[in-house]
């Protein structure tokens, strides 16, 4: 599963693989210019739902109260 996904992030251009002709087999991954880009949208996004999260419980409680009367 992972070198599927592996595979179809270097299709899409989010990482660049680089195998080593050496035996034991050696391939390393890094980030493209487009990945880092993505990441940081990630990152930002997931920032944001941390900061966010007190709001989303508060959101559930009132409308599960709100069900339940």
């Amino acid at each position: 599963m992972l070198a599927q996904t592996l595979q179809t992030l270097e299709r899409d251009g989010f990482v660049h693989r680089d195998a080593k002709p050496v035996i034991p087999p050696r391939v390393d991954y890094s980030l493209t210019p487009l990945g880092r880009e993505v990441a940081q949208q990630v990152w930002g996004l997931t920032r944001w739902v941390q900061d966010r999260m007190g709001d989303v419980f508060e959101a559930r409680e009132a409308y599960d109260a709100a069900r339940a009367s």
